[in-house]
Protein backbone atom coordinates (compact mmCIF):
# COMPACT_ATOMS: atom_id res chain seq x y z
CA UNK A 1 0.00 0.00 0.00
CA UNK A 2 2.09 3.40 -1.59
CA UNK A 3 1.15 6.50 0.55
CA UNK A 4 1.32 9.84 -1.13
CA UNK A 5 4.94 10.14 -2.59
CA UNK A 6 5.76 6.84 -2.89
CA UNK A 7 6.38 6.22 0.75
CA UNK A 8 5.13 3.17 2.98
CA UNK A 9 3.37 2.05 5.63
CA UNK A 10 4.62 -0.49 8.65
CA UNK A 11 1.88 -2.20 11.00
CA UNK A 12 4.56 -2.87 14.15
CA UNK A 13 2.85 -4.65 16.86
CA UNK A 14 4.15 -4.60 20.23
CA UNK A 15 3.64 -7.94 22.00
CA UNK A 16 4.07 -9.04 25.70
CA UNK A 17 2.72 -9.56 29.25
CA UNK A 18 0.79 -6.61 30.83
CA UNK A 19 3.04 -3.90 32.48
CA UNK A 20 6.22 -5.29 30.41
CA UNK A 21 6.58 -1.84 29.26
CA UNK A 22 4.86 -1.70 26.40
CA UNK A 23 2.89 1.55 26.30
CA UNK A 24 6.62 3.09 27.34
CA UNK A 25 8.27 2.09 24.33
CA UNK A 26 5.52 2.97 21.88
CA UNK A 27 5.30 6.61 23.30
CA UNK A 28 9.05 6.56 23.15
CA UNK A 29 8.94 5.37 19.34
CA UNK A 30 6.18 8.37 18.80
CA UNK A 31 8.38 10.78 20.01
CA UNK A 32 11.97 9.53 18.49
CA UNK A 33 10.47 8.11 14.98
CA UNK A 34 9.47 12.05 13.52
CA UNK A 35 12.56 13.93 15.42
CA UNK A 36 15.92 11.32 14.52
CA UNK A 37 14.29 9.05 11.83
CA UNK A 38 12.10 11.47 10.06
CA UNK A 39 8.62 9.19 9.94
CA UNK A 40 5.92 9.37 11.17
CA UNK A 41 4.47 7.76 13.51
CA UNK A 42 0.49 6.52 14.98
CA UNK A 43 -0.36 4.48 17.86
CA UNK A 44 -3.02 2.57 17.97
CA UNK A 45 -3.77 1.40 21.80
CA UNK A 46 -5.83 -1.96 22.26
CA UNK A 47 -6.32 -1.16 25.83
CA UNK A 48 -8.41 2.01 24.95
CA UNK A 49 -10.72 0.42 22.59
CA UNK A 50 -10.89 -3.15 24.76
CA UNK A 51 -11.48 -1.68 27.96
CA UNK A 52 -10.35 -4.53 30.66
CA UNK A 53 -13.12 -3.30 33.07
CA UNK A 54 -15.94 -4.07 30.38
CA UNK A 55 -19.09 -6.50 31.83
CA UNK A 56 -20.47 -9.05 30.32
CA UNK A 57 -19.64 -12.61 29.00
CA UNK A 58 -16.00 -12.83 28.98
CA UNK A 59 -15.37 -14.45 25.90
CA UNK A 60 -18.32 -13.50 23.29
CA UNK A 61 -17.61 -9.59 24.27
CA UNK A 62 -13.93 -9.94 24.52
CA UNK A 63 -13.52 -11.44 20.59
CA UNK A 64 -15.94 -9.36 19.66
CA UNK A 65 -14.36 -5.99 20.73
CA UNK A 66 -10.99 -7.47 19.10
CA UNK A 67 -12.81 -8.04 15.55
CA UNK A 68 -14.25 -4.30 15.58
CA UNK A 69 -11.01 -2.90 16.29
CA UNK A 70 -9.72 -4.96 13.35
CA UNK A 71 -12.43 -3.68 11.65
CA UNK A 72 -11.26 0.05 12.54
CA UNK A 73 -7.79 -0.76 11.86
CA UNK A 74 -8.73 -1.95 8.32
CA UNK A 75 -10.97 1.40 7.87
CA UNK A 76 -8.02 3.46 8.63
CA UNK A 77 -5.70 1.69 6.46
CA UNK A 78 -8.07 2.16 3.57
CA UNK A 79 -8.65 5.75 4.54
CA UNK A 80 -6.14 7.32 6.77
CA UNK A 81 -7.72 10.18 8.72
CA UNK A 82 -6.66 13.48 10.35
CA UNK A 83 -4.38 15.70 9.44
CA UNK A 84 -1.57 15.60 6.80
CA UNK A 85 1.00 14.52 9.28
CA UNK A 86 -1.52 11.73 10.66
CA UNK A 87 -2.16 10.72 7.34
CA UNK A 88 1.17 9.99 6.65
CA UNK A 89 1.44 12.85 3.67
CA UNK A 90 3.68 14.81 3.57
CA UNK A 91 3.47 18.47 4.49
CA UNK A 92 4.64 20.86 1.26
CA UNK A 93 7.89 20.94 0.51
CA UNK A 94 8.41 17.92 2.50
CA UNK A 95 10.00 14.84 1.26
CA UNK A 96 7.83 11.73 1.79
CA UNK A 97 8.31 10.59 5.02
CA UNK A 98 7.24 6.40 5.94
CA UNK A 99 4.94 6.14 8.97
CA UNK A 100 5.01 3.56 11.17
CA UNK A 101 1.29 2.78 12.87
CA UNK A 102 2.70 0.83 16.39
CA UNK A 103 -0.08 -1.67 17.75
CA UNK A 104 0.16 -1.72 21.62
CA UNK A 105 -1.44 -4.86 22.72
CA UNK A 106 -0.24 -8.20 24.76
CA UNK A 107 -0.68 -10.16 21.49
CA UNK A 108 -0.04 -13.42 23.47
CA UNK A 109 -1.68 -15.86 20.58
CA UNK A 110 -0.06 -15.91 17.65
CA UNK A 111 -3.19 -16.26 16.24
CA UNK A 112 -3.62 -12.57 17.18
CA UNK A 113 -0.77 -11.22 15.73
CA UNK A 114 -1.43 -13.11 12.18
CA UNK A 115 -5.29 -11.35 11.84
CA UNK A 116 -2.83 -8.29 11.68
CA UNK A 117 -0.41 -10.11 8.92
CA UNK A 118 -3.85 -10.70 7.10
CA UNK A 119 -4.23 -6.81 6.69
CA UNK A 120 -0.83 -6.08 5.71
CA UNK A 121 -0.70 -8.70 3.38
CA UNK A 122 -3.85 -7.69 2.02
CA UNK A 123 -2.95 -3.73 1.13
CA UNK A 124 0.59 -5.23 0.89
CA UNK A 125 2.09 -3.61 3.78
CA UNK A 126 4.93 -3.97 5.69
CA UNK A 127 4.51 -6.20 9.11
CA UNK A 128 6.66 -6.34 12.37
CA UNK A 129 7.10 -7.56 15.99
CA UNK A 130 8.49 -5.83 19.05
CA UNK A 131 7.98 -8.71 21.79
CA UNK A 132 8.79 -7.28 25.35
CA UNK A 133 10.14 -10.15 27.78
CA UNK A 134 10.04 -9.27 30.96
CA UNK A 135 10.18 -10.46 33.77
CA UNK A 136 7.28 -12.25 35.53
CA UNK A 137 7.09 -10.68 39.00
CA UNK A 138 8.04 -7.33 37.64
CA UNK A 139 5.60 -7.17 35.16
CA UNK A 140 3.57 -8.22 38.59
CA UNK A 141 4.82 -5.28 40.54
CA UNK A 142 4.72 -2.76 37.51
CA UNK A 143 0.65 -4.14 37.58
CA UNK A 144 -0.02 -3.29 41.05
CA UNK A 145 1.06 0.32 40.63
CA UNK A 146 -1.27 0.52 38.01
CA UNK A 147 -5.03 2.96 38.78
CA UNK A 148 -6.65 -0.16 37.65
CA UNK A 149 -4.68 -3.10 37.74
CA UNK A 150 -5.60 -6.41 36.39
CA UNK A 151 -5.46 -9.27 38.80
CA UNK A 152 -1.70 -11.47 39.89
CA UNK A 153 -3.52 -14.25 38.82
CA UNK A 154 -4.58 -13.31 35.00
CA UNK A 155 -1.34 -12.04 34.43
CA UNK A 156 0.01 -15.26 35.90
CA UNK A 157 -2.24 -17.52 34.01
CA UNK A 158 -1.27 -15.38 30.27
CA UNK A 159 2.60 -15.57 31.06
CA UNK A 160 1.94 -19.69 30.73
CA UNK A 161 -0.04 -19.44 27.34
CA UNK A 162 2.56 -16.37 25.62
CA UNK A 163 3.82 -17.79 22.42
CA UNK A 164 6.75 -15.30 21.25
CA UNK A 165 7.56 -15.08 17.93
CA UNK A 166 9.07 -18.07 16.22
CA UNK A 167 10.91 -17.21 12.92
CA UNK A 168 11.94 -20.46 12.04
CA UNK A 169 8.83 -21.98 12.43
CA UNK A 170 6.91 -19.41 10.81
CA UNK A 171 8.20 -17.50 7.67
CA UNK A 172 5.60 -14.38 8.44
CA UNK A 173 7.48 -14.12 11.83
CA UNK A 174 10.86 -13.38 10.08
CA UNK A 175 11.06 -9.51 10.75
CA UNK A 176 10.66 -10.10 14.77
CA UNK A 177 13.00 -8.51 17.49
CA UNK A 178 12.56 -9.60 21.21
CA UNK A 179 13.46 -7.23 23.94
CA UNK A 180 14.59 -7.36 27.68
CA UNK A 181 12.31 -4.99 29.31
CA UNK A 182 14.39 -1.81 30.57
CA UNK A 183 13.60 -1.01 34.44
CA UNK A 184 13.58 3.04 33.99
CA UNK A 185 13.37 5.17 37.10
CA UNK A 186 11.10 7.54 35.12
CA UNK A 187 9.36 7.60 31.82
CA UNK A 188 11.80 11.35 30.95
CA UNK A 189 14.48 9.22 31.24
CA UNK A 190 12.94 6.20 28.76
CA UNK A 191 14.25 8.10 25.81
CA UNK A 192 17.86 8.14 27.04
CA UNK A 193 17.96 4.60 27.93
CA UNK A 194 16.33 3.38 24.61
CA UNK A 195 18.75 5.40 22.35
CA UNK A 196 21.73 3.68 24.46
CA UNK A 197 20.06 0.46 24.19
CA UNK A 198 17.85 -1.28 21.81
CA UNK A 199 17.06 1.93 19.55
CA UNK A 200 19.32 0.91 16.51
CA UNK A 201 18.06 -2.19 16.54
CA UNK A 202 14.52 -1.42 16.45
CA UNK A 203 15.27 1.35 13.19
CA UNK A 204 17.02 -1.96 11.27
CA UNK A 205 14.28 -3.81 12.31
CA UNK A 206 11.59 -1.29 10.94
CA UNK A 207 14.04 -0.55 7.80
CA UNK A 208 14.36 -3.83 6.50
CA UNK A 209 10.20 -4.53 7.11
CA UNK A 210 9.83 -0.78 5.14
CA UNK A 211 11.83 -2.14 1.91
CA UNK A 212 9.84 -5.77 2.15
CA UNK A 213 6.25 -5.45 2.14
CA UNK A 214 4.36 -8.40 2.54
CA UNK A 215 3.19 -9.80 -0.91
CA UNK A 216 -0.73 -10.02 -1.65
CA UNK A 217 -1.73 -13.73 -1.95
CA UNK A 218 -2.19 -14.28 -5.52
CA UNK A 219 -3.48 -17.98 -5.11
CA UNK A 220 -7.44 -18.16 -4.91
CA UNK A 221 -7.82 -18.54 -1.15
CA UNK A 222 -11.89 -18.94 -0.95
CA UNK A 223 -12.05 -22.31 -0.89
CA UNK A 224 -9.05 -23.12 1.08
CA UNK A 225 -10.70 -20.13 3.78
CA UNK A 226 -13.90 -22.42 3.43
CA UNK A 227 -11.85 -25.91 3.97
CA UNK A 228 -10.13 -24.37 7.13
CA UNK A 229 -13.01 -22.90 8.44
CA UNK A 230 -14.81 -26.41 8.29
CA UNK A 231 -11.45 -28.39 9.63
CA UNK A 232 -11.90 -25.79 12.47
CA UNK A 233 -15.23 -26.09 13.33
CA UNK A 234 -14.74 -29.70 13.06
CA UNK A 235 -12.11 -30.24 15.52
CA UNK A 236 -13.80 -28.20 18.19
CA UNK A 237 -16.47 -30.24 17.94
CA UNK A 238 -14.98 -33.19 18.40
CA UNK A 239 -13.18 -31.65 21.37
CA UNK A 240 -16.00 -30.88 22.84
CA UNK A 241 -17.97 -33.79 22.71
CA UNK A 242 -15.05 -35.77 24.31
CA UNK A 243 -14.46 -32.93 27.17
CA UNK A 244 -17.87 -33.22 27.90
CA UNK A 245 -17.48 -36.90 28.50
CA UNK A 246 -14.95 -36.69 30.54
CA UNK A 247 -16.43 -33.99 32.45
CA UNK A 248 -19.54 -36.44 32.75
CA UNK A 249 -16.90 -39.20 33.80
CA UNK A 250 -15.03 -36.49 36.48
CA UNK A 251 -18.69 -35.77 37.72
CA UNK A 252 -19.39 -39.46 38.29
CA UNK A 253 -16.22 -40.32 40.17
CA UNK A 254 -16.65 -37.05 42.35
CA UNK A 255 -20.22 -38.12 43.26
CA UNK A 256 -18.68 -42.25 44.44
CA UNK A 257 -16.58 -40.68 46.28
CA UNK A 258 -19.00 -38.82 48.37
CA UNK A 259 -18.59 -34.73 47.50
CA UNK A 260 -21.01 -32.94 48.97
CA UNK A 261 -24.76 -32.90 46.56
CA UNK A 262 -24.39 -28.85 47.79
CA UNK A 263 -20.75 -28.52 46.15
CA UNK A 264 -21.64 -30.74 42.96
CA UNK A 265 -22.99 -27.73 41.59
CA UNK A 266 -19.88 -25.20 42.32
CA UNK A 267 -17.82 -28.13 40.68
CA UNK A 268 -19.54 -28.48 37.77
CA UNK A 269 -19.43 -24.46 37.16
CA UNK A 270 -15.72 -24.94 37.89
CA UNK A 271 -14.99 -28.39 34.84
CA UNK A 272 -17.23 -26.07 32.32
CA UNK A 273 -15.07 -23.15 32.69
CA UNK A 274 -12.51 -24.89 32.68
CA UNK A 275 -13.23 -26.76 29.30
CA UNK A 276 -14.39 -23.21 27.59
CA UNK A 277 -11.12 -22.08 28.71
CA UNK A 278 -8.90 -25.48 26.63
CA UNK A 279 -11.73 -24.98 23.92
CA UNK A 280 -10.33 -21.85 23.05
CA UNK A 281 -7.11 -22.60 22.98
CA UNK A 282 -7.38 -25.10 20.69
CA UNK A 283 -9.98 -22.95 18.43
CA UNK A 284 -6.60 -20.61 18.40
CA UNK A 285 -3.91 -23.57 17.53
CA UNK A 286 -6.16 -25.09 15.07
CA UNK A 287 -6.80 -21.12 13.42
CA UNK A 288 -3.27 -20.89 13.46
CA UNK A 289 -2.10 -24.40 12.05
CA UNK A 290 -4.70 -24.10 9.25
CA UNK A 291 -3.93 -20.32 8.42
CA UNK A 292 -0.43 -21.40 8.18
CA UNK A 293 -0.54 -24.46 6.38
CA UNK A 294 0.79 -26.30 9.09
CA UNK A 295 -2.64 -28.52 9.79
CA UNK A 296 -1.73 -31.66 8.75
CA UNK A 297 -2.25 -33.74 11.54
CA UNK A 298 -5.61 -35.84 12.64
CA UNK A 299 -7.96 -34.69 15.52
CA UNK A 300 -6.29 -37.70 17.81
CA UNK A 301 -2.66 -36.10 17.15
CA UNK A 302 -3.47 -32.78 18.24
CA UNK A 303 -5.87 -33.69 21.42
CA UNK A 304 -3.31 -35.95 22.57
CA UNK A 305 -0.60 -33.55 22.17
CA UNK A 306 -2.12 -30.01 24.24
CA UNK A 307 -5.33 -29.56 24.39
CA UNK A 308 -7.02 -33.22 25.77
CA UNK A 309 -4.23 -34.77 28.17
CA UNK A 310 -4.17 -31.01 29.89
CA UNK A 311 -8.07 -31.07 29.96
CA UNK A 312 -7.68 -34.49 31.96
CA UNK A 313 -5.17 -33.32 34.08
CA UNK A 314 -6.54 -29.82 35.20
CA UNK A 315 -10.41 -31.99 35.43
CA UNK A 316 -8.51 -34.21 37.63
CA UNK A 317 -6.98 -31.32 39.95
CA UNK A 318 -10.36 -29.71 40.38
CA UNK A 319 -12.11 -32.93 41.41
CA UNK A 320 -9.46 -33.57 43.87
CA UNK A 321 -10.17 -30.18 45.84
CA UNK A 322 -14.03 -30.79 46.32
CA UNK A 323 -12.44 -34.68 47.78
CA UNK A 324 -9.98 -33.56 50.21
CA UNK A 325 -12.04 -30.67 51.80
Amino acid sequence: MERAGGSRVVLCLLCGLPAAGKSTLSRALSRLLPSHQGWDCSVVVYDELIPQEAPGPPESTWKGRRREVLRQLERRLRSPPGPAAQRGLPEPGAAPRPLCIVLDDNFYYRSMRYEVYQLARKYSLSFCQLFLEGPLEQCLRRNRLRSHPLPDETIRLMATRIEPPDPRKNAWEQNSLVLKSPECPSEDEYDAVLMKGCYAQIINLLATALENPVKQNEENTEQKEADRVACAASTVHQADQTCRRVISQTMKEAKDKNVLPSEMKSLAEELNKLKAAFLEDLRQETHLKNETGQQNHSFESVLSTSVFSSFQREATSVVNKYILK
